[in-house]
């Protein structure tokens, strides 16, 4: 039983919430007593009952909780659907939204189109208000009236995202609403557009202004109403949604509570069941009463529920009637919007007929408006425009009022119905308040009955009478709960019904108000139209006055003006032809000045020749002057220098003179430069101007150049660089070179001291050259693959060079095309000018025509009337014929002469007609091929401009290929930079190759502890900068894409500046192809590539170390990965946590303050019972100190434990102080490590210090190599010379050779011929004469030979001889000459030696530290290099694509200058041309004017010869007859005369007045038309206005039909719902029946229950009894209680026990721990000490190696050397392996044996307790039996003092009892001959770091041995960084530097650490040595 009340405690917890938690708390705190009670006391009763009972029950329980089970199933159904309906709800909603959205977007759409429209409109006005017609500006209805209402509803649609059911139907039926009134307002469109379409024939422009106020005012009124009307609405509107959200929330709670309330019932009842298991009378007695009250709660709920129903039918009942008179208002607003509807669109027609009328008038109004001044024109256009503004805001106005109005309606229902549903929910709430206390009052009674039922469990045995009643009481509760299912089902139904009816109520509602609204903005639409259109005809009326006015003015201003224009064509006239001549002017002027500037230029070269010649005569004057002094003071008294200095005189005469000359010729240049400045001056000003144009194009010029520069600039810095470096490389290589001959020099020197080395160097050399061979193999294979594909890069440059070239003509082309285009495009605007001017002259020549048409009507008219008047005078002649007077003959012919004149001008006038008529047709013929060559031009425009954007898109395409190949370039020339810097560090690195291996070794030990720290870092470092640099690389692209549709934008103009930017490119790529291609570059890189294998190797044994930190990395990245994934499971689940507390928040808010109270009181309640029982324990617990204390007195016991007590409490007191002891320790150390990472932090920043100073060195080194290498090359020049000189005294010596031998033949030759010249000579003159005469012949012959061969052979002598001087003289020289450099190349090599030796040296050194820093920076700077690269190639981009970003800037705005430019000549272009238009008119007018005259002359003039000739026959005729007939037909002749004169006058006085008559009837005329035009316009209107009556009544109709049928449908309705009410009535009174059978029956059982209560009276007795039971077993609990404490004290002190040992073994292992902290701490300095140790041996070992190179010979000496000391060392170590301090031997022998046997153990205690052995340990020796000599000295040497320093033992050592006996006791002997000192350690504070200058020094001046020995002695102890620097293997074994702190003395008695950098490990005892260690660290 206790099992299941557990279970169902937790299950009322879980289902009650909060209450029910406390419930559960309740529920478990009950006590293990009352728990063993219960069962007793069940276990009794379930012997007692039946086992038929307990089977039914359990039947009973098993169909409860099968109901259960179907219930709770119901309800997650139900919660499902609910949700199911709720996301289709969202489905709609979002569907609804969409469409709506769609809907605004079209709104927009014709929203624009309507703007667009009076955009129109108010233009039209403005064009309309000029013209004398009268066209009148209607305001037209602007289409946002209709629209607004529309949109104001929008942001109410829907306020939240998950809205209600009720929400989305209103917010479907607004969007119903909204599409009826587009629809609406489509058809108002269509009807305006029918009703302008018929009205275009009729005029309708006549109306009177008054009517457009009134309807003004009303729009205004209107409006006002309306806006106020929507605000309400909304208001309201959001009010209502939120009441709904309420309302629909509350009951939603409301049903959950009820919900929870039936379960919680349900519960109960199944309690009950299971407690009738107990007992079944009491369960069935309670079911019973149970039962009673709820179907008490059923029968009030019921009587409820019909009240709330008949509520509702009234209700309904209401809202029927609402929603008639609702429908009824909108019957009526809807007719009267109808009506408004068809007055918008007579206003929409009317605005459409004066578009078409100004449309037509607008030729004339801008003919006239050209002639209007400005100011008329700005004045006429505002204030047409400000009325079509007044207009639209009256009309807006109007429809906000009117939307106010309709919200206003709505809002008023509403606000009704609102109230009304707030007071049924206040209503409902009291009922449910009242239910509640009702049903607290019922738990109440329940929990009292079951106290009742268990005191009359005794007696329920015997009732079995009762069993019948319990079945039927289980029929009675099925019933019940059926029914109860039923109500509920029935509420539920109710609920939704209510919600149906509030829709319906909302949408009835809403359909009133709208209908309302319809019919008044109808009635008003109606009432402001009809004003409108009486004001309307008003205004015209006056308007047309007006503009008749104004029409006459204008034409009188137009004659002023024109005058005017003709007067300014004359002055431009003038202008231009000044403005020709100033030009021509400029120009010559121009050509005068560029010729003065080049005679100037030519002067000026003149001028600095002569000065030049005139510098080079005073220089030979003072040279002759000199040399005349000298020959003066040495002979004075030579006439040849006096001859000489005459010249001399003369010569500086002529000199003189002609500088002279050159003065006048000066000065006359001068004059004439004077006179060029002037002239200059005067040029300067016109030059100026020029200037100014010529600065324009040089602006576009120099931004190309800009361009140009910036490219080229960054061609050259990259160029110079690569130039740099490959002087670098030539120097390295020149560097490298002489060091080799340097070490062939050495080996020379060598190799008389040792062959075989040089044997074994000469192997390796061969070795090296075969490998350079192939090397050398190699990279030619590499270069001839390289040239092979320079080749092809060249063929493609050039393939790509071609194709831009063909471009570049193509796009010139098109530019040429393009030009033409514009200029014929330009022509062919001309020739449209020309021919829309004669348009306009045929219109005027059509009018004239017209008005010529009219005229000869008239004439003809008039002709005929003259031809009948002929006639009757001709009849009355021939009447009067033989009475005929000469007058009347006269007047006759007069008469026939004016007939044949207007015959003549007929014909005339019909000629004239034909030419016009043939002049129109030539003119449409014009114009329709006008019209064809347009639509060519049009077409040709199109074609053009697709093939621009083509030529765009390829140049585009060009510009990125050209775009790519220079970054190919780049990319190239970068490999190129990385190849050099390979090469650097190859060279840096090329002698330390052999070392690599422990190179990387020693690296790897290094980055294995820096790299968690320093590559982290800088990945990160590296990977912000990356990022920061692509953000700004996308940031530019941006840019650049932007700019490039800027481009692609701009006019054809750029095409020219894109092709030479192309140009630029295809120079710069063949410049970077030169740079590449260029011999010097393929021989660099023949001689760069055979070093590329070398590279290749370096570069696996750097990837090899990659590997492996990439490696390392990778295993740090998954740990990151799982700490991360670790992470965000923690922070999932959080956020779990985080939702979870929200939800529960909200449910806690939701959930009333009513629950929040009843919680907070059963908190309380709760925590004062805990109050309570912690009381009650505390008293327990003082009660039992107490008893124990008593206890304690009394047993010993007792006493024992209180004293373990009290030690366990200090026990614990102590391990919290060790504990807090150990955190602080912990604290320091985390503050060490802090420390040490500053340090690291400070090492760093020196690191960057020394750098620095490298580099420094770096720049020192590389200035003395160049010194160096100046020198070296000098000595190579000396050594060419010397080789040269060499050559040239071979030769010398060949020729003297050969000299010496011409010369022997030559003497030969003389000797021959010299005797036979002797004796010819001593021959006598006598003998001589007969020898002549002898043999004259002979001898003349042979004498002119032998003269012409010595001649020859002396010319030879000579030239040998000459020749041969010259040659001993060059020997002479040269001899001197080698001897004199001889002794300088002695002196220079001793000087070149001296300084070879100090470069040598500086360059060890300076090359020892390059290797140390190269060694160290290697790893960085290649990361560095990488980046470094990177960022300058971002940076370059970021420069250029900035460049080209100002420079497309400065051409969009120099563009957009001329584009102004350009724009202000087209405006003065256009105005001209107007005003040559308005002089074209003037003058064809006045032409029109002078050939009327002409013509009436020529008329006159014809009339005149027929008169005279008509009296020249007279004459004829009358000369024959009589003299007195003569004077009579003369004086008849006189009087007729007279009379034709008088005749001529009437006539002209008649046609002058016929003139005037015509000029009044056309004037007639067109007031005729102007009334019928006004005839039609009013019938037109009336017809109009019967139409609209007759279609509002139809609308009228409709609307009444359409409402019927609604009142139909209502009515429907409403009997449908009247038939629900009955059914619903009829069940209500079934369902009372029912309750009222039921309350007679619980009235039955309420007689039951009272004879019950009596049973329970003696029932109560015998539970007294029992009570008195449970007392004594309380007693008896108190006493398990007693037992149960004492158990407890029991396991107390066992605990206690336990946790003592616990303590104890804790403790020792803290011991251990601490002692192993120590030893470890130890291991740390050491492993430090020996990593900086090994660190700097690496370095120095570097060193020494290269040392080792340079100088063998030492090397091999020292070898030597040191080989003879290892020799005598181990000789040393051998003799002292056995030798032993005997004196202290013998003192401790002696010692030990002198004392008696019995004391000796006491002696060996006293040694033992000096040595520091145990207590223990002592025994274990005296008790065993082998007491020998090991197990002594073992234990002797074992212990070791307190002060010797004690190292852990390592690993791979073994223990010190295997090592031998002599090896145990020289380490006593070591410990005991020194005084205590800490382990050895390098000192930190001396060493610098890895680079500093300071070590360096040391380094380079003493050996290795030497400073680890300082260094060791130096004893400081700091602070190292664990985490840097390996441990080191090789050692040194000699010392020669000075003895350590104990003196001199033998190697091996010496500490360790002064001859060996390394940590022997001391023999320790496990148990000291961690004492030791922690002593040693609190030291620290």
């Amino acid at each position: 039983m206790s099992s299941w009340l557990g279970g169902l405690g937790s299950g009322l917890g879980q289902s009650l919430g909060q209450v029910g938690g406390s419930l559960a708390s309740l529920t478990g705190q009950i006590s293990n007593f009352t728990k063993d009670m219960l069962m007793e006391g069940t276990e009794e009763v379930e012997a007692e009952l039946p086992d038929s009972r307990t089977k039914e029950i359990e039947a009973i329980h098993v169909i409860l909780r099968s109901e259960n089970e179907r219930l709770k199933k119901l309800c997650t159904d139900l919660e499902e659907k609910h949700e199911a309906s709720e996301l289709q709800i969202k489905q709609q909603s979002t569907s609804y939204r969409n469409q709506l959205q769609q809907k605004e977007v079209e709104i927009s759409h014709l929203k624009a189109r309507q703007i667009a429209l009076q955009d129109q409109l108010q233009k039209l006005q403005s064009a309309a208000q000029s013209v004398p017609s009268g066209a009148g500006g209607v305001p037209a209805t602007t289409a946002s009236s209709s629209f607004t209402y529309g949109i104001s509803h929008h942001p109410s649609a829907f306020p939240d995202d998950d809205m209600d059911f009720g929400d989305v139907i209103s917010s479907q039926q607004e969007i119903n609403r909204l599409s009826n009134e587009v629809s609406r307002l489509e058809s108002e469109v269509g009807h305006w557009r029918h009703i302008a379409q018929s009205s275009k024939a009729q005029g309708t422009h006549n109306s009177d202004q008054s009517e457009i106020c009134k309807l003004q005012n009303i729009i205004k009124e209107l409006k006002q109403n309306r806006s106020q009307e929507i605000d309400d609405h909304q208001h309201e509107m959001s009010v209502l949604q939120n009441a709904h959200q309420q309302k629909l929330t509350e009951i939603s709670r409301r049903h959950r509570e009820e919900l929870s309330d039936y379960e919680e019932r349900i519960e109960e009842l199944e309690n009950l069941l299971q407690q009738g298991g107990s007992g079944v009378t009491e369960t069935d007695h309670s079911q019973i009463y149970e039962m009673q009250k709820t179907i008490q709660v059923l029968q009030t709920e019921k009587v409820e529920s019909t009240k709330k129903i008949e509520e509702l039918e009234d209700k309904i009942k209401d809202i029927n009637k609402k929603l008639s008179s609702a429908e009824n208002d909108r019957d009526i607003l809807r007719r009267k919007q109808e009506q408004l509807n068809v007055e918008k669109r007579q206003i929409m027609e009317e605005c459409e007929n004066l578009k078409l009328e100004c449309s037509k008038l607008q030729p004339s109004a801008m003919k006239q408006s050209d002639t209007v001044t400005e100011r008329e024109r700005l004045v006429a256009q505002s204030a047409s425009v400000e009325e079509v503004f007044r207009l639209q805001q009256a009309l807006s106005d109007a429809e906000n009022e009117i939307m106010r109005l309709s919200s206003l309606n709505q809002d008023n229902s509403l606000a009704e119905d609102n109230l009304k549903l707030k007071m049924h929910i206040e209503v409902l709430e009291k009922e449910k308040s009242l239910l509640s206390q009702e049903k607290e009052d019922l738990q109440i009674a329940l929990l009292k009955l079951n106290n009742e039922y268990e005191g009359i469990k005794s007696t329920a045995t015997r009732d079995i009478s009762l069993d019948s009643e319990l079945h039927d009481l289980r029929l009675h509760l099925e019933a019940k709960e059926q029914e109860l299912n039923q109500i509920i089902s029935e509420k539920e139904i109710l609920i939704t019904e209510i919600e149906e009816l509030d829709r319906q109520n909302q949408e009835a509602t809403k359909h009133m108000i709208l209908i309302k609204d319809q019919l008044s903005k109808q009635q008003n639409e109606g009432d402001s139209i009809i004003s409108k259109l009486k004001q309307d005809l008003n205004e015209e009326k006056k308007r047309v006055h007006q503009l008749e006015d104004d029409k006459m003015d204008i034409t009188k201003k137009l004659d002023v003006q024109k005058e005017k224009l003709i007067q300014r064509e004359v002055v431009l006239n003038d202008l231009h032809l000044t403005k020709q001549k100033l030009e021509d002017k400029v120009e010559s002027l121009v050509d005068q000045l560029n010729e003065s500037q080049k005679s100037t230029v030519n002067i000026q070269k003149e001028n600095l020749e002569l000065k030049e010649h005139i510098r080079q005569n005073e220089d030979e004057l003072s040279r002759i002057r000199n040399e005349l002094t000298q020959s003066l003071s040495q002979d004075s008294s030579s006439n040849f220098k006096d001859s000489l200095l005459k010249e001399r005189e003369a010569e500086v005469i002529h000199l003189k003179q002609s500088l002279s000359e050159l003065e006048q010729l000066n000065e006359n240049l001068k004059k004439v430069a004077f006179d060029v400045k002037v002239e200059n001056e005067k040029l300067v000003l016109a030059y100026e101007d020029l200037m100014h144009q010529l600065e324009e194009s040089m602006a576009d010029i120099k931004q190309l150049s800009l361009e140009k520069n910036t490219i080229v600039e960054t061609l050259k810095m990259e160029k110079g660089e690569i130039e740099a470096e490959l002087c670098r490389a030539e120097k390295r290589l020149l560097e490298e070179a002489n060091k080799y001959e340097k070490t062939i020099e050495e080996l020379s020197n060598a190799r008389n001291l040792n062959a075989s080395a040089l044997q074994v160097e000469h192997e390796r050399l061969i070795k090296l050259n075969q490998k350079k061979d192939i090397e050398i193999a190699e990279l030619k294979k590499n270069i001839e693959q390289m040239d092979i594909g320079h080749k092809e890069t060249k063929d493609i440059l050039s393939s790509s060079l071609e194709e831009q070239k063909q471009l570049t003509q193509l796009i010139n082309e098109k530019e040429i095309f393009i030009e033409k285009l514009k200029e014929g495009s330009s022509k062919l605007q001309e020739e449209l000018d020309k021919h829309s001017q004669a348009l306009r002259k045929n219109e005027i020549l059509r009018q004239t025509i017209e008005e010529k048409d009219r005229s000869l009507g008239s004439m003809k008219e008039e002709n005929n009337h003259l031809q009948e008047e002929l006639e009757r005078l001709r009849e009355q002649q021939s009447r009067i014929a033989p009475v005929a007077d000469p007058k009347t003959l006269d007047s006759v012919t007069e008469l026939e002469s004016e007939v044949s004149q207007l015959n003549m001008i007929k014909d005339h006038l019909e000629e004239e007609i034909k030419h016009h008529q043939k002049i129109i047709e030539d003119q449409n013929q014009s114009k329709t091929q006008l019209l064809q060559s347009l639509q060519d031009q049009k077409k040709e425009m199109d074609e053009l401009r697709h093939q621009h954007e083509q030529m765009n898109a390829t140049h585009t395409q060009l510009f990125l290929e050209k775009d790519e190949e220079i970054k190919s370039l780049q990319k190239t020339i970068e490999q190129i930079k990385t190849q050099f810097h390979e090469e650097r560090q190859h060279i840096q690195t090329d002698n330390s190759d052999i070392f690599q291996e422990t190179k990387v070794q020693s690296l790897n030990i290094e980055n294995g502890s820096e790299k968690h720290d320093l590559s982290k870092a800088e990945t990160e470092r590296l990977v912000k900068g990356i990022k920061e640099r692509e953000l700004e690389i996308k940031l530019l692209n941006e840019k650049n894409i932007s700019l490039t549709k800027q481009i692609d934008q701009l006019s054809k103009d750029e095409v020219g500046k894109l092709t030479e930017i192309i140009q630029q490119k295809d120079l710069e790529i063949q410049a970077l192809h030169a740079t590449i291609s260029s011999t010097s570059y393929t021989q660099d890189v023949v001689y760069l590539q055979q070093q590329l294998q070398a590279y290749a190797m370096e570069r696996e044994k750097v990837f090899a170390v990659l590997n492996e930190k990439t490696r390392e990395n990778s295993h740090l990245k998954t740990e990151y990965h799982k700490m991360m994934d670790i992470v965000a499971a923690k922070e999932a689940a959080l956020i779990k946590l985080q939702d979870e507390n929200k939800k529960l928040s909200t449910r806690f808010e939701s959930s009333g303050q009513d629950m929040f109270r009843e919680t907070i009181q059963n908190l309380s309640r709760i925590i004062r019972e805990k109050d309570i029982e912690i009381d009650a324990l505390s008293q327990k617990c003082q009660t039992l100190l107490a008893v124990l204390q008593t206890s304690s007195t009394g047993n010993e016991v007792g006493g024992v434990n209180s004293n373990q007590f009290e030690e366990l409490l200090q026990e614990r007191d102590k391990l919290k102080q060790q504990v807090k002891k150990m955190e602080e320790w912990k604290q320091q150390v985390m503050t060490t490590v802090q420390n040490m990472q500053h340090e690291s932090a400070q090492l760093q920043e020196e690191l960057h210090q020394l750098q620095a100073q490298v580099l420094v060195d770096s720049d020192n080194n590389s200035k003395l190599q160049v010194d160096y290498t100046g020198l070296i090359q000098s000595y190579e020049q000396n050594e060419t010379k010397l080789k040269n000189f060499g050559q040239e005294l071979a030769q010398v010596q060949h020729s003297i050779g050969q000299l010496c031998n011409t010369k022997d033949l030559l003497l030969g030759k003389l000797d021959i011929i010299s005797p036979q010249l002797s004796s010819a000579s001593l021959l006598t003159p006598q003998s001589a004469e007969s020898l002549r005469a002898g043999k004259s012949d002979v001898l003349s012959e042979s004498s002119e030979l032998l003269q012409q061969e010595i001649e020859e052979l002396r010319k030879s002598l000579q030239e040998k001889d000459a020749t041969i001087r010259t040659l001993q003289e060059n020997n002479h020289r040269l001899s001197d000459s080698i001897a004199a450099t001889s002794e300088l190349e002695k002196k220079e090599h001793e000087q070149t030696d001296s300084e070879i030796k100090q470069l040598k040296e500086k360059q060890d050194v300076l090359q020892k530290l390059l290797k140390e820093k190269d060694l160290l920076i290697k790893a960085k700077s290649d990361q560095l290099l990488s980046s470094n690269e990177n960022f300058t190639n971002k940076v370059n981009e970021n420069e250029l694509l900035k460049q080209a970003v100002i420079n497309l800037k400065e051409r969009i705005l120099i563009l957009e200058m001329d584009i102004g430019k350009l724009k202000g000549e087209n405006e003065k272009i256009v105005e001209t041309s107007r005003g040559k238009e308005t002089e074209y008119q003037a003058l064809q007018e006045t032409n029109m004017k002078f050939s009327m005259m002409l013509r009436e002359k020529e008329f006159e003039c014809h009339s005149m010869k027929e008169k005279a000739l008509a009296f020249e026959q007279l004459l004829k005729e009358k000369e024959q007859g009589k003299t007195g007939e003569l004077n009579q037909l003369l004086n008849a002749v006189k009087s007729m005369q007279e009379k034709t004169v008088v005749f001529q006058q009437e006539r002209d006085q008649v046609m002058l007045a016929l003139k005037q008559k015509q000029m009044e009837n056309t004037a007639l005329q067109n007031e005729v038309q102007r009334l019928r035009d006004k005839e039609l316009r009013s019938n037109q209107e009336l017809e109009r206005l019967r139409n609209h009556l007759l279609e509002s009544e139809d609308s009228y109709t409709r609307e009444a039909l359409a409402a019927e049928d609604r009142e139909a449908k209502l009515r429907k309705k409403v009997t449908v719902l009247e038939e629900k009410l009955v059914s619903s009535s009829n069940a209500m009174e079934n369902a009372s029946h029912q309750a009222s059978m039921q309350v007679e029956s619980l009235q039955e059982q309420l007689n039951v229950v009272s004879k019950q209560r009596d049973e329970t009276a003696l029932q109560l007795s015998v539970s007294q009894e029992q009570v008195k039971q449970y007392a004594l077993s309380l007693a008896n609990l108190q006493m398990v209680l007693e037992h149960f404490q004492q158990e407890e004290k029991a396991m107390y002190s066992a605990e206690l026990e336990k946790q003592k040992q616990f303590v104890a073994e804790w403790k020792k292992k803290a011991e251990n721990l601490e002692g192993k902290v120590v030893s470890l701490q130890e291991r740390l300095d050491e492993a430090n000490a020996a990593l900086d140790s090994a660190s700097r041996l690496t370095e120095q070992l570097d060193l020494k190696e290269e040392q080792i190179e340079e100088l063998k010979k030492q090397n091999e000496l020292r070898q030597e050397m040191l080989d003879d000391v290892q020799k005598k060392l181990m000789n040393l170590a051998n003799s002292s392996e056995g030798k032993v301090n005997k004196v202290l031997m013998r003192n401790l022998f002696i010692g030990h044996f002198h004392t008696p046997k019995n004391q000796r153990h006491e002696v060996l205690r006293l040694m033992g307790s000096i040595l520091g052995v145990r207590r223990e340990e002592m025994e274990q020796l005296f008790h065993d039996n082998q007491g020998g000599v090991t197990r002594w000295m073992t234990g002797w040497f074992g212990g070791g003092s307190k002060s010797v320093p004690t190292t852990p033992l390592r690993p791979n050592q073994q223990s010190v009892f295997n090592s031998s006996f002599s090896e145990l006791f020289v380490k006593f002997l070591e410990t005991e001959s020194h005084p205590s000192i800490p382990p050895p350690k390098l000192s930190v504070h001396d060493m610098k770091p890895l680079d500093s200058p300071g070590r360096r020094k040391l380094d380079a001046n003493t050996p290795e041995s030497f400073k680890d020995t300082a260094e060791s002695r130096s004893g400081r102890r700091t602070d190292v960084n664990s985490f840097l620097a390996p441990r080191s293997a090789a050692v040194p074994l000699i010392n020669p530097a000075g003895h350590g702190p104990g003196g001199p003395g033998h190697l091996l008695l010496k500490p360790i650490s002064d001859v060996l950098p390394t940590f022997t490990p001391l023999p320790v005892l496990p148990d000291n040595s961690a004492g030791v260690v922690l002593k040693d660290l609190l030291k620290q």
